[in-house]
């Protein structure tokens, strides 16, 4: 069985009609190029809901048994991309998700830490996006939405015996409208720089290849 990145984005959300994160997965998903020819990558796109997350991880893991997980959302005010370092344990109750729902509780784990690292080569990551030609950057603060939510529950998975050796989750900035920073074209581009390094960074740690098939 090949290697398997799982890639991910979102739908739209109160206050973003569009959601260029969709468009984007399923897209990386159909490339065709050699540096990812050894490798399954099923797309999938998450309402942007807390249950939907819920619900549709697990199963989502359970069904592929991905070695990655690559995850893209949309962060509206942003002005590069964002690869972010962490998630951390909190939440927003007050704006809801796309499906009306407010957390009761502003963090994700009562007990838990304050945040989670993810699990990448993060500056090797960034140096792909930038040369991808967009402007990039690390940051530690995936906000207090739905993104930040699915990267923990993500971060939880990989920590099992069985889970992702590698987990990441980038913001992207606006592709169209008035807020726009990036075309839509530059951000593929540099999403697949991402994820061709993620593919290179499994095939050294013998994710992919021969000896993951001993």
């Amino acid at each position: 069985m090949p290697a398997t990145i799982l890639i991910c984005g979102f739908g739209r959300f109160p206050g973003a009609a569009r959601n260029p994160t969709a468009a984007l997965v399923r897209q990386l998903a159909r490339r065709r190029r050699p540096a990812l020819a050894d490798l399954r990558r099923p797309a999938h796109v998450f309402a942007t809901a807390y249950a939907a997350v819920n619900r549709q991880l697990p199963a989502l893991i359970a069904r592929h048994r991905p070695q990655a997980i690559i995850m893209f959302g949309l962060a509206a005010r942003a002005r590069h991309l964002r690869v972010e370092i962490q998630a951390r344990n909190i939440v927003s109750t007050l704006f809801p998700d796309a499906t009306g729902h407010t957390p009761a509780r502003p963090r994700i784990r009562r007990d838990g830490p304050a945040c989670l690292r993810g699990r990448a080569p993060m500056r090797a990551l960034l140096a792909a996006a930038r040369a991808g030609g967009v402007k990039a950057a690390l940051s530690r603060d995936a906000g207090r939405y739905v993104c930040n939510y699915l990267y923990w529950r993500a971060i939880e998975q990989s920590r099992a015996a069985s889970g992702p050796r590698l987990v990441v989750f980038v913001h992207t900035p606006p592709v169209s409208g008035p807020r726009r920073r990036l075309r839509f074209c530059a951000l593929a581009r540099a999403a697949e720089a991402i994820l061709v390094a993620a593919a290179g960074d499994l095939r050294r740690s013998g994710q992919i290849g021969p000896k993951a098939a001993r």
